[in-house]
């Protein structure tokens, strides 16, 4: 019979709730049937993220089942799993999230998404910069904001470069961070994580993928889910758009579809901006960023590369031109005399790799990107 997810959760707490007491025999075995029975559910995981995050977590709780031998043996040793600080609460440190340098990526250095830069200074960056007329024309500071589209297309490098422009605290946050780093204190540490973004003039908090975070809930699912997925709700409606204290929360995600509709709604993550395939002018700012600092023969051409191009992904491009700049390098260990990139290079290079994104899935970014919903 498949295990529940309610036996995992049953397993896990009476654990956790041992690991605590210092009962660690009973801990080791509740911990241990915990994470067989969550490796079992990773084998029937619907998605690639959700095996991965799972398969994380039965990590977790094996190491911290290991941990409670050496702790029967030396109790004193100070704990893997269940960290106290200084107030006898459980869960992570947020400031372990802060990205303590400010990302030095901004606007100017991704190419062409021109459309979703100017959405991002609508939504943060203008009313900060402009204070009164924002206050006057009653325009929000912060809020929530989705960027969604296919993998590779900039995601991650466009929230950088947000914190970049606004000279804000980065949090840059995993799920497994949340859900595993401290078993049993999901919710714990999610309201770490928005206390401490409060206490900054501004703030940024991303997760990627979110929708390992925030999936859809289903009877009989996840407890977890059923408990972290109402925090992040409340976290979010508990924003004082109104505040000199501006925070944005910034979640990126491949499949939008996953994501539970909750947190779709007004007052959550209410802008939507679709991160698509870069058009022409990006693909051709792309080329001469990737192929920056390469010797490249007269006969390259970036305009007719660009068309050859079309359908690839900003880490398509990327990929393509480590590979062209392999072939040279590989021919000259092999004895012959070094010589640049050549047209030659870089299109057999494109003929043996196609881009990674089908024309299928672009149809379901562009029908959620119109309705909301998936295709």
């Amino acid at each position: 019979m498949p295990v529940s997810y309610a036996t995992f959760e049953r397993l896990k707490d009476k654990g956790v709730s041992a690991y605590k007491k210092g009962e660690f025999s009973a801990a080791r075995s509740y911990l241990i049937e915990a994470g067989e029975c969550m490796i079992e559910l990773a084998e029937s995981a619907e998605t690639e993220d959700m095996r991965r995050q799972r398969e994380e977590v039965a990590t977790e709780l094996i190491d911290l089942a290991r941990d409670c031998d050496r702790l029967r043996e030396n109790p004193g040793a100070g704990r893997h799993g269940v960290r106290e600080d200084e107030s006898g609460d459980g869960g992570s440190n947020a400031d372990e999230w802060i990205v303590s340098k400010i990302p030095d990526i901004g606007f100017d250095d991704i190419a062409g998404l021109e459309d979703v830069k100017s959405d991002i200074r609508l939504k943060m960056i203008y009313p900060l910069s402009h204070p009164e007329l924002a206050k006057r024309y009653g325009i929000s500071i912060g809020g929530g904001v989705l960027l969604y589209g296919p993998p590779g297309t900039g995601k991650t490098m466009m929230a950088k470069a947000i914190a970049h422009e606004l000279k804000a605290t980065f949090f840059l946050i995993s799920p497994a961070q949340i859900l595993s780093k401290w078993v049993g204190e999901a919710e714990q540490n999610i309201q770490k994580l928005f206390d401490a973004a409060r206490q900054q003039e501004s703030a940024i908090i991303f997760i990627d993928e979110c929708e390992a975070l925030v999936p859809k809930r289903k009877s009989g699912g996840s407890t977890v889910m059923q408990r972290v997925v109402p925090q992040i709700l409340q976290e979010l409606e508990g924003f004082d758009r109104k505040s000199d204290r501006a925070i944005l929360f910034v979640g990126a995600t491949n499949k939008p579809w996953m994501l539970d509709d909750a947190m779709l709604r007004p007052g959550r993550l209410d802008t939507k901006i679709y991160v698509g395939l870069p058009d022409a002018p990006a693909r051709f700012r792309l080329l001469e960023i990737y192929f920056d600092n390469k010797p490249l023969d007269e006969d390259v051409d970036f305009s007719a590369l660009c068309d050859q191009m079309d359908g690839y992904t900003g880490a398509d491009i990327k990929n393509i031109a480590q590979r062209a700049a392999a072939i040279p390098f590989t021919d000259a260990i092999a004895g012959h005399d070094p010589r640049p990139i050549n047209m030659n290079d870089v299109l057999s290079v494109i003929e043996s790799a196609p881009p990674s994104v089908d024309a299928s899935s672009l149809v379901r970014y562009e029908r959620f990107a119109e309705t909301g919903v998936a295709g």
